[in-house]
């Protein structure tokens, strides 16, 4: 049997029905998994714990939840790993540096959030010492190892959160991200990797590595988990500057219906080698477009402009003055690799900071006009993979390729959702050079939209994960394929208004531009319940229809008219509600799938002298039997 087989499906869906049903408890889980680590110890030492929680710390946390009702708590009995540059009360931070270590009397905010909705911490994992690197490999705990083929690296500088999630020792893990750290490791491990909005989830309580672009990030087996762990984690924190409550997201074009997607010229296209990466990204490029979405070519020079400025002017100095004290008096303490892009901050003065923040605004503002062309932006999460003795061999021409598409996303503050698409090196034998591929280790992309935009990327990457790989991680499961896999946008507010219109405002007819004007989007055509007569008003132009409720569920006399409803901005919905004229106003719609909305109604009285038209199911089939009558 593959050692696959015998890891647990710990999708949230799947622990949450085994604690509803009694199946399972918070105490029986820390124990099965106390057995699976030291199984997966014995198996291959992937290095990727700094500091596993035994068996009674991981089972206080358990027993903390007996008795608790489990639909109480969001993330009841969930486990999860947390990188150790993030705080966990009475366990040392080291940010895999032993020589820096701390004890913290308290968690970070977002562990003690976790926490309180009932999230069970299972160890602190490796990472790329203080957060610098995307490889894995720059720790004195040891060179973190692929959860599918520990020959490869696990990606960094998150790599023992991801690893731990794809052998199934976790539901999800925390990372940080500041340039892909949150992504690339999950594109190694076959995982959804969220990088949220800069500031959505506070940091207070992490070892900064660039503390004004940081990210706190997501691990997870699926989208609906990582937004299940964003709707907790999510909030300002007084402890944080950084952190923020971002303005509502609007339409959510991940979740259906046509969209615009930005793919970088054929130019713009980069794979250091990996002969696979053209096709693979292009199948991915497919798969989006038949969820609805529609390519639109964009010139991604500018954004490699920003990224080419990630380790230059100021946010080098930034790393160095992270951890300025402790790196000038104890400089032998961190790795070598480490050491030498940390200490050249030191040189970087005031006027080489300043024509670098320069440099960034005018290259935002290049980048400005794209995002009026798509609703995201579509890149490879990396170019390739690599094996550990490649990146040893070559630690910062490898380190570099792997961010070639990550490292632009925190400077111009974008939301980032890597998603596994593909496989590297599909039916060739092994062993061959990595540029080739190598069968088995996964690949995917990155959906990239500015901040807010966190829930709409989180839908569509659950839509692209279903049509792609067929299990998550390094298991033989697929939560991402079953029904009700979506993300819960309930959490999530969209500062939008559902709107039912019946007439003039229908999709194509004349009062429609006042609706598009405002920023409304077409959700669905539908409906109404077989409740309402509509009636053609006199006056006009233009002619104006009239719907009229006149019977109650279960009675006769009703019937159902033909609707479109838009979601239109709430800061808009007020002025278009006060320009609607006499008899016309706005009440509650019953729709014909039980779902109410607000939507345009007419005043029974003025229905007197009023044409019925009922008979034709709506406003767009009278107007067609009025040009062409008989």
């Amino acid at each position: 049997m593959s050692p696959a087989a015998d890891r647990p499906d710990l999708s949230l869906a799947t622990l949450r029905a085994r604690y509803r049903d009694g199946s399972l408890t918070p105490q029986a889980l820390v124990q099965q998994l106390h057995r699976r680590m030291q199984a997966e110890d014995a198996l291959v030492d992937r290095r990727l714990w700094i500091r596993r929680l035994g068996l009674d710390e991981m089972g206080a946390y358990a027993d903390a939840l007996a008795g608790r009702d489990p639909a109480t708590l969001p993330l009841f009995g969930i486990p999860f790993a947390i990188k150790d540059n993030i705080d966990l009360a009475g366990v040392p931070t080291t940010a895999a540096c032993p020589a820096f270590a701390y004890t913290p009397e308290r968690s970070a905010t977002v562990v003690q959030r976790l926490v309180a909705a009932g999230a069970i911490p299972v160890g602190k994992t490796n990472l790329d010492q203080f957060a610098t690197g995307l490889v894995g490999a720059r720790s004195p705990y040891g060179a973190c190892r692929n959860a599918l083929d520990a020959e490869f690296i696990s990606g960094g500088s998150s790599s023992g959160s991801a690893v731990a999630v794809a052998l199934g020792l976790a539901s999800f893990a925390l990372g940080t991200d500041t340039a892909g750290s949150g992504r690339v490791p999950a594109m190694l491990n076959n995982l959804v990797g969220l990088k949220p909005s800069c500031g959505r989830i506070p940091a207070t309580g992490m070892v900064p590595a660039c503390r004004t672009i940081d990210a706190v990030s997501v691990f997870a087996l699926t989208a609906a988990d990582a937004a299940a762990v964003l709707a907790v984690a999510q909030g300002e924190d007084a402890g944080d500057v950084y952190s923020r409550t971002l303005p509502p997201h609007g339409h959510d074009f991940g979740a259906g219906g046509p969209f615009r997607f930005g793919v970088p010229r054929a130019a713009d296209l980069e794979f250091h080698g990996n002969a696979d990466g053209p096709a693979l990204y292009a199948a991915a490029v497919a798969a989006l477009q038949a969820l609805g979405g529609t390519p639109v070519e964009i010139d991604l020079r500018p954004f490699r402009a920003v990224a080419s400025l990630l380790y230059e002017g100021p946010w080098v100095a930034e790393r160095y003055a992270a951890i300025r004290p402790f790196i000038e008096a104890h400089p032998e303490a961190l790795h070598p690799v480490t050491r030498e892009i940390t200490l050249q901050g030191r040189h970087i003065g005031a006027p080489e900071s300043f024509e670098a923040l320069y440099r960034l605004k005018a290259l935002e503002r290049q980048t400005r006009g794209v995002w009026r062309q798509i609703d995201c932006l579509v890149t490879p999460t990396a170019s390739t993979a690599y094996t550990v003795a490649e990146v040893e061999a070559d630690p910062i021409r490898t380190n570099s390729n792997l961010g070639h598409y990550t490292n632009f996303v925190n400077l111009l503050d974008l939301a980032a959702v890597a998603v596994p698409t593909g496989t590297l090196g599909r039916g060739r034998p092994r062993p061959q050079p990595l540029s080739q591929g190598v069968p088995g280790l996964p690949w995917g992309v990155t959906l990239v939209a500015p901040a807010g935009q966190d829930l709409p990327l989180l839908s569509l990457a659950a839509r692209l994960h279903a049509r792609t790989l067929p299990t998550v991680g390094a298991t033989l499961h697929a939560p991402h394929r079953v029904a009700g896999a979506m993300p819960d946008a309930a959490p999530f507010g969209s500062g939008l208004v559902p709107l039912a219109v019946c007439g003039a405002h229908l999709s194509g007819l004349p009062l429609n531009g006042q609706l598009t004007g405002l920023g409304a989007r077409l959700v669905r055509a539908t409906r109404s319940a077989p409740l309402y007569r509509l009636y053609a008003l006199p006056g006009g132009p233009p002619q104006r229809p009239g719907l009229v409720r006149v019977a109650e569920p279960g009675q006769a006399g009703g019937a159902a008219i033909e609707l479109e409803v838009w979601a239109l901005p709430t800061a808009a919905f007020g002025a278009f509600v006060a320009a609607i004229p006499a008899p016309l106003g706005i009440g509650t719609v019953l729709l014909e799938d039980g779902s109410r909305a607000p939507g345009f109604v007419c005043e029974a009285v003025a229905t007197a002298g009023a044409r019925d038209i009922t008979a034709h199911g709506g406003w767009r089939a009278w107007l067609a039997a009025s040009m062409h009558p008989g």
